[in-house]
């Protein structure tokens, strides 16, 4: 068996104010410097993280006694023309109606298809799983629709996309045996 903590990063001062911040490579906020440091993560002989500063930042605070594996496959979505603006600044957006209006599944105007972004994640995801020896504790500092993606294309229980959101430094511990990913705690 192995377990390993899917772990959303810290917040930025885009999260703070409800901005998509996908490629947008932000630093943690004051705030979110200082809940990194309150934080008690799950026990962890291996760290991997996204490539974005975000999660190298928050990885580094969660696990100092660690070097952190960073894995280019955990970056976050390319929102496109909508990176960086709110939902109110994007409220009257042709583009961004109709991307609300599809679920959430059409492509980013200028920016990366769902579709792409899952198929990459999870591929990251299962590589990395993959190279751990049984018995092995891991923990994954990446993004919150890095983790939405892991965890609708694999984890049980089956849940959709949206389903498996998380607020920062939220996340789940995931057991990996012979079957699928199970999720034995949420963070």
């Amino acid at each position: 068996m192995k377990y390993i903590a899917l772990i959303r990063h810290a917040p930025t001062a885009g999260n703070e104010i409800g901005a998509y911040i996908g490629r947008t490579d932000q630093p943690l906020s004051a705030a979110g410097e200082a809940q990194a440091r309150a934080f008690l993560p799950p026990p962890a002989d291996r760290v991997a993280c996204s490539p974005l500063l975000r999660c190298r930042r928050t990885a580094q605070l969660l696990y100092p006694q660690a070097e952190a594996e960073v894995w280019e496959g955990f970056a976050e979505c390319d929102f496109g023309k909508f990176e960086g603006k709110t939902a109110a600044q994007l409220e009257g957006d042709a583009d961004y109606l109709s991307w609300l209006e599809s679920g959430g599944r059409a492509p980013f105007p200028g920016g990366e298809a769902p579709e792409a972004f899952v198929r990459r994640t999870v591929a990251a995801f299962e590589a990395y799983a993959n190279a751990l020896p049984d018995g092995c504790r891991a923990a994954l500092v990446v993004h919150g629709g890095s983790i939405m993606a892991v965890l609708s294309a694999l984890a049980l229980p089956r849940r959709s996309f949206y389903e498996w959101h998380v607020p920062n430094l939220g996340g789940y511990v995931l057991a990996l045996g012979d079957g699928a990913p199970e999720v034995a705690k949420k963070l």
